[in-house]
């Protein structure tokens, strides 16, 4: 008998953010195929009678080639077991979770996928920074910093205004910082890199677009993290005069609007 594989997203790494999906899905697990930023701390007990199977990817290294995954995925579910791939965020932002599923489909192997948390969202949430806000910014886009971006990409994100979200972008940083800036954004915009998202040493630094690769460096800034690009970082600095002055418009603007 066939058996089946379920994506499960587990967000950004704390085990209180795994949906009640996602934890329905782990305890009925034959074997769980589970990633770095997965929150795996507690997985012996969350899928008792599962196989655990670190497939370790980490920026350089992947313990397990996306192709080896893919097709132990499909190989165990043939076999009859029911499969989680447990992975940080969701499946679908940049978690390579399509593929899976489409590795599955060619298969003929049944496959679900429970959504997870992105950290898109949530780790800029954790250090206070909204990505939209009344007046402040009515759009996000969210971007992959794993390779450098074209410049044509720089010169879409750098018109677009609203916030800039860089997933995987710390070694890129320096290419994105002076892309913009060439494309025309404000060396003045404030970016912040929240770093270790939702983990006891959770660490944001601040600088202005001008000014964040040399803050980035003399911090010492590593991966996991994510970086925030807009005006909307200003809004974490509770009490900062900047900060004020952006709330104090946007409170005028909805006046007006009401």
């Amino acid at each position: 008998m066939t058996g089946r594989v379920t994506l499960v997203g587990g967000g950004p790494g704390r085990e209180e953010l795994l949906t009640v999906a996602a934890v329905r899905a782990l305890g009925a697990a034959d074997i769980v195929l589970y990633d770095r930023l997965a929150p795996h701390g507690r997985l012996a007990e969350l899928a008792p009678d599962a196989e655990l199977v670190d497939v370790g990817k980490q920026p350089g290294h992947h313990a397990m080639p996306q192709g080896e995954i893919e097709a132990l995925l499909v190989a165990h579910a043939l076999a009859g077991r029911h499969v989680v791939r447990l992975k940080g965020g969701d499946p679908y932002v940049f978690g390579r979770g399509g593929e899976e599923v489409l590795a599955c489909h060619r298969a003929g192997v049944p496959v679900e996928v429970v959504p997870g948390v992105t950290s898109a969202v949530a780790v800029p949430g954790a250090a206070g920074i909204p990505l939209t806000h009344r007046g402040v910014s009515r759009l996000f886009t969210v971007v992959s910093g794993h390779a450098p971006l074209t410049d044509d990409e720089l010169r879409h994100l750098a018109g677009l205004g609203g916030t800039v979200v860089v997933l995987m972008g710390v070694n890129t940083l320096p290419m994105l910082a002076a892309g913009l800036a060439r494309h025309g954004m404000r060396a003045s915009t404030p970016v912040a890199i929240v770093e270790r998202g939702f983990r006891c040493d959770q660490r944001t630094t601040v600088a202005d677009l001008g000014g964040i690769v040399t803050a980035a460096g003399l911090a010492g800034v590593e991966s996991p993290a994510v970086i925030v690009v807009g005006e909307v970082v200003r809004l974490a600095h509770d009490g900062h005069a900047d900060a004020v002055q952006l709330m104090e418009r946007a409170a005028g603007f909805a006046g007006a609007a009401a």
